[in-house]
């Protein structure tokens, strides 16, 4: 695994380089496929900038993917984009450690990398049921329960 990671961002509440290389490493040995792979966590004005020119909505998003490798290519090769702002304020609202959100976005965004996709009913319950086991691999309960 080749990992650059990016900070612009400076909030506190996001997680240290070891564990993100800890997550991407489990998503990784789960899908067991090398890759070359940047982690960029941005601030809000940087995270809607992205989102708006690449998928056209006016609004940061939790995570953007961006894939430069060819389908079945040996290597996956691509961008994971983590919006700080975002996600710290997706835990507090979900009443989850942030840490943890962190993780399930970081191994969400890998996943997009190795092709897996949420269009589809069949495609959300494959992407969902191997994150669910990612995280669990690593002591972080489902991400999908809802809490009340």
């Amino acid at each position: 695994m080749r990992l650059a990671i990016q900070r612009v961002s400076k909030l506190t509440t996001i997680p240290t380089d070891r564990l993100f290389r800890k997550w991407i490493a489990a998503a990784l040995a789960a899908i067991n496929q090398p890759s070359q792979i940047t982690l960029r966590i941005v601030n809000h004005a940087e995270g809607r900038n992205l989102n708006s020119a690449f998928r056209g909505k006016d609004y940061a998003t939790n995570v953007l993917t961006f894939v430069y490798h060819e389908k079945n290519a040996p290597v996956l090769l691509g961008d994971i984009v983590l919006c700080a702002q975002v996600v710290a304020q997706e835990a507090r609202a979900q009443q989850k450690l942030c840490a943890h959100h962190y993780a399930h976005l970081t191994i969400h965004g890998v996943l997009h990398l190795a092709g897996m996709d949420h269009e589809t009913l069949r495609q959300t319950k494959k992407m969902e049921t191997l994150e669910i086991r990612i995280l669990a691999s690593l002591g972080i309960a489902n991400p999908y329960i809802d809490i009340d």
